[in-house]
């Protein structure tokens, strides 16, 4: 598949291909700055190319039964299993993340492909009465057909599994564009989909930013739905872009979640959840605790024990586990800067971190300590902007509603963690709190059998679970007369 070391092309139809532009990316090591590879940096033509392919590939895929389309998806994990070393390795050099956190992902993703997988033979539909003899009223499930999946960089491959597994069981081809910081391990996937003898353009893979490559799969009369893992901002972009066409969107973008600790809380068992929730891949998960909103009369002691346990995170190279890696953009590592820098010039206090480590391991990687920050409040940039990065800002509130309250007042709301061992405060809860995702004493984790989702601007449909799976089918109404 590569013309020269570190060189990945992309695949279309079943083939390697360069860009018709001629241009390249480079990928460079998060921990060290060095480049370690190079792709293609693909044009419209390219992404054209795959669409099409997409496109003719997809009556024969969904013709085959989905226990066919099974078999293909699981010699896919058995493949990742093989080789689970060899992509965490290329997961820890594109992304920053640890060996340990990199491992876990190629587990995730197999998991993902094998649940959709063995979800073939429960695809159901439904029959209901009618209002006349002698008639049926069905409720068929079809694919849409071309699909588009749109990866963020935070979780390369695991976003692909998450992605490529509902949509091929149920019948639709798929055209990914990893994000093109970490498009990596995807043309590494793609050699696994060549390996097991996936048809040729069931899954296509073009390089590019959002905004030509991106943008040219959206806007496209042949993309039929379009699946996004990324920021608000982009979720808005491609709502615009998919208007023309009225293209289906299933957007998990961006959050801020409240990390709520009240009174009555098991205060070491929410100190070591907030800590995990927090610099789990040096911060950058889309469900991770953004903000830790703190009643008043613990305060004092969360504050004190959650320095003590952040204090004990060390930071260094990925591949020796050494506890965080590094930020995976020189880029979100200034966004990470700038909202620190801000937050303490509002009045806020740095109580751990606040700066790149010293010593020469560090000067060219994209390195943050754990930080966190004291004497926040609600209107501090810290706790208004999404700050994807491995800072905890800490704010004092009186109780359960003013929590409620700060919470609800964003135009987001992805997921929210709440520590409290009164029922009836947990219940009512479920009820009024404005997000996808609850944990309720309980810390950061995503089952494959759940479903992820967002309220508000952080997005639309889902991912997972049975519902997940409902995402890539279309419902046909069938009355039948005999």
């Amino acid at each position: 598949m590569s013309i020269v070391k570190g060189y990945y092309q992309c695949f279309v139809d079943g083939e390697w291909i360069d860009s018709s532009s001629g241009e390249r990316i480079d990928v460079r090591n998060p921990a060290n700055g060095e480049l370690f590879a190079q792709v293609p940096s693909c044009s419209k033509d390219d992404a054209q190319r795959a669409l099409e392919s997409s496109a003719r590939a997809q009556k024969e895929w969904q013709a085959l039964p989905p226990v066919e389309r099974a078999k293909y998806l699981l010699a896919l994990c058995e493949k990742l299993e093989e080789e689970k070393d060899h992509f965490a390795r290329l997961l820890v050099m594109e992304q920053g993340k640890t060996l340990a956190e990199a491992e876990y992902e190629v587990d995730d993703t197999i998991r993902y492909i094998q649940y959709n997988a063995e979800a073939g033979r429960r695809i159901e539909g439904q029959i209901f009465p009618t209002d006349a003899p002698r008639e049926q009223l069905w409720i068929h499930k079809v694919p849409y057909g071309v699909t588009v999946g749109l990866c963020a960089f935070n979780y390369p491959l695991a976003l692909i599994g998450r992605k490529i597994g509902p949509a091929l069981i149920t019948g639709n081809t798929m055209v990914l564009k990893p994000h093109e910081l970490t498009p990596v391990s995807a043309c590494e996937f793609c050699r696994l989909v060549k390996e097991v003898g996936l048809p040729k353009g069931v899954i296509n893979m073009v390089i590019g930013t959002g905004l030509e490559i991106g943008a040219t799969l959206v806007e496209s009369p042949i993309t039929k739905l379009v699946t996004v893992t990324g920021s608000i901002r982009a979720g808005q972009a491609i709502c615009a872009s998919a208007a023309e066409n009225v293209t289906a969107l299933s957007l998990e973008l961006g959050g801020k979640a409240p990390f709520i600790v009240l009174e009555d809380a098991d205060i070491d068992e929410a100190v070591e959840a907030a800590v995990v929730a927090r610099y789990a891949n040096c911060g950058q998960v889309c469900i991770c605790n953004e903000m830790v909103l703190v009643h008043e009369a613990v305060a004092d002691e969360f504050t004190e024990k959650v320095i003590a346990r952040a204090s004990q995170i060390k930071v260094g190279d990925p591949m020796k586990n050494i506890g965080m890696g590094a930020s995976t953009s020189p880029g979100g590592l200034k966004r990470i800067e700038d909202i620190v820098n801000e937050t303490v010039k509002q009045g806020a206090k740095v109580a751990l971190g606040g700066k790149r480590p010293e010593g020469p391991e560090f000067e060219k990687g994209n390195w943050y300590l754990p930080t966190i920050l004291t004497d926040v409040t609600k209107d501090m940039a810290a706790v208004q902007e999404e700050i994807f990065g491995p800072v905890m800002p800490i704010v004092r509130i009186s109780g359960y509603e003013e929590a409620l309250e700060i919470a609800n007042a964003r135009n987001d709301g992805l997921s929210a963690y709440l520590w409290t061992k009164n029922y009836s405060t947990f219940m009512d809860a479920i009820q009024r709190m404005e997000t996808g995702t609850i944990f309720i004493n309980k810390g950061i984790c995503g089952y494959i059998q759940g479903y992820h989702s967002g309220h508000k601007r952080s997005g639309l449909g889902g991912e997972d679970g049975i519902y997940g799976l409902e995402g890539y089918l279309q419902k046909r109404t069938i009355y039948l007369k005999y």
